[in-house]
């Protein structure tokens, strides 16, 4: 889960001078690292092949309002070609057949799970839709469409997926198989849009206005200028171009959500009509929108508003169904579409929770018959309600009061006919927070056998706080497992993200913890096997990422 996602952390008088407290937010133009930038590009399509593979036609919902902005592109005596560039599990190509049957699409992905989602559809016929694997920053297009056959082009939030510097051979490879009065139908993010803010302050910075998602997948967001300029440099014009903006307001959650989309539509510049200079006025209109012209409205997410810009559910929540070795949760989190959105990091499940929770589920003599604190719950929990079912104490712990509130759901409505509910406890905890930290205290005065926290340590400031407050809540003494006497433990599963392992390591030394056993999937086998490596022997977890690591410390 991700660390205590509190706005602030106070630090313990004992461990920093007297100051106000630490914002863990802080701001951060850090971009993401060489290896990591590289990475991301060569395995953009694995990337979304495994997003498909995940979500298959779930995730978004049919794109119906095409006809609404666009349909006197799609009418015609004469039947019309359409390519769909990104055509995903086919949210566009169908709806467009449903209303217009007389087309003819071309539809590409570079994913072929996604081509695969298109073909198996109840209304894919090979006489309407021609659906193929291709790259276009890399394949030819006049491999699968035939030059100059195509009128339409659809690119709906697509481009934005391709690295910046390649999106001009996406542009080119189009251009190919365009009709000379052929137009591009474009809809993409624009620059100041709120999932770009939500990136600020994170090392998901791939370059200017190019972001990386948590799962792998990529955004751009477009600036007019930007736009402007791809399209003079390969050879198109616009022919209409409108910012768009609405306010989307969730009065339950008091989030406020800014959205911004660029909507375009472009074709050849060498073609006769609008695109030579003499641009009628619906031209000019788009394309000289001042910023205090932009459309805003703002609404309520039950009215829909999320639906109609980019297909996905307007729900502010969704459910998670997580099956962890013999446990099943139903985790109510963050929808995917507004995680983006809000401040806090600790309204989604984060895949360190699930690699910790199923070492707990196969291994539960770590915390069978002890005292277990997890720091920066976050809303999952799923580590803490795995430890309730074995032993004495668990209290799971946030700074984030939005986050704690969906902690308490989720645990009540797990565990509503379980007794491992009157053993956890849900409490607030800001990391160096005195009056928190004897609150918790006052549940437990002999101290925790064993803390952990799950992607606690992606923020610098916050570290010497996390485990100064660890120090002050681990017991001191060793409790009997088996004929063992077992030191008190701290355990932290985690990415490296902006703080590294020796920064993590020096801050534990400073606060009297010393490293006892450290694991990675690229940890090197031995014969001499870790403390931490053994839990792996009964766990059937399968890594996601051999990012993931596992730090184990004792007290010094």
């Amino acid at each position: 889960m991700a660390a205590t996602p509190s706005s602030q952390v106070s630090v313990s008088e004992t461990q920093q001078p007297q100051q106000s407290k630490i914002q863990i937010y802080t701001p951060c133009n850090d971009e993401v690292s060489a290896f990591w930038r590289e990475k991301y590009e060569k395995d953009a399509k694995k990337y979304w092949d495994i997003f498909y593979k995940r979500h298959q036609d779930k995730f978004f919902k049919d794109r119906h309002y095409l006809d609404k902005e666009w349909g006197h592109h799609f009418s015609g005596e004469r039947r019309t070609v359409v390519l769909e560039v990104g055509c995903g599990a086919g949210n566009t190509i169908f709806p467009l057949l449903a209303t217009y049957p007389d087309l003819f699409v071309h539809a590409c992905d570079f994913s072929p799970r996604a081509v695969n989602l298109v073909k198996m559809h109840k209304d894919f016929t090979e006489a309407k839709v021609n659906a193929f694997v291709c790259d276009l920053t890399v394949n030819d297009l006049c491999a699968h469409v035939a030059p100059s056959s195509v009128d339409i082009v659809t690119m709906i939030f697509v481009l934005s997926a391709v690295s910046p510097e390649k999106m001009p051979l996406v542009m080119q490879n189009i251009r190919k198989v365009l009709k000379p009065n052929g137009r591009v139908l474009f809809r993409d993010y624009a620059i100041g849009d709120l999932a770009q803010e939500r990136f600020t302050g994170k090392e998901q910075k791939i370059c200017e206005n190019f972001y990386v998602r948590g799962d792998g997948t990529r955004a751009f967001y477009f600036s007019d200028e930007f736009l402007e300029n791809l399209l003079k440099g390969n050879g198109f014009s616009m022919e209409e171009h409108v910012l768009c903006c609405k306010q989307v307001e969730n009065r339950s959650r008091e989030i406020v959500m800014n959205r911004r989309w660029v909507q375009a539509v472009f074709r050849t510049s060498e073609t006769n009509g609008v695109c030579g200079g003499n641009a009628p006025s619906q031209l000019q209109r788009g394309c000289d929108k001042r910023e205090d012209d932009i459309q805003a409205t703002e609404i309520d997410m039950s009215e829909g508003m999320a639906v109609e810009m980019f297909g996905v559910s307007p729900s502010i929540d969704e459910i998670h169904e997580v099956s962890v070795h013999d446990y099943a949760f139903k985790i109510n989190v963050l929808s995917r579409e507004f995680q983006h959105t809000c401040p806090s990091t600790g309204l989604m499940l984060w895949e360190s929770a699930r690699l910790m929770a199923s070492v707990l589920a196969t291994n539960r003599d770590i915390v069978a018959g002890k005292r277990v604190l997890e720091l920066g719950s976050g809303c999952g929990g799923i580590c803490s309600m795995i430890a309730a079912a074995s032993a004495d104490l668990v209290v799971s712990t946030d700074g984030d009061t939005k986050a704690l509130d969906l902690l308490k759901e989720n645990v009540a409505s797990n565990l509503k006919s379980s007794p491992s509910l009157d053993l956890l406890h849900v409490k607030k905890l800001e990391w160096g927070d005195q009056e928190d930290i004897q609150a918790i205290k006052r549940l437990n005065e002999e101290g925790f056998d064993v803390i952990i926290g799950t992607d606690v340590t992606y923020v610098s400031q916050a570290i010497i706080p996390l485990f100064a407050t660890a120090r002050e809540l681990i017991s001191t003494s060793r409790r009997c497992a088996g004929d063992n006497k077992e030191p008190p433990a701290l355990i932290l599963c985690h990415v490296f993200r902006r703080v590294d392992e020796p920064s993590i390591l020096s801050a534990a030394s400073q606060c009297g913890f010393r490293l006892a056993d450290r694991w990675s999937d690229e940890t090197p086998s031995s014969s001499l096997r870790g403390i931490i490596e053994t839990w792996f022997e009964t766990s059937p977890y399968r890594l996601p990422s051999s990012a993931l690591n596992i730090m184990l410390f004792h007290i010094a």
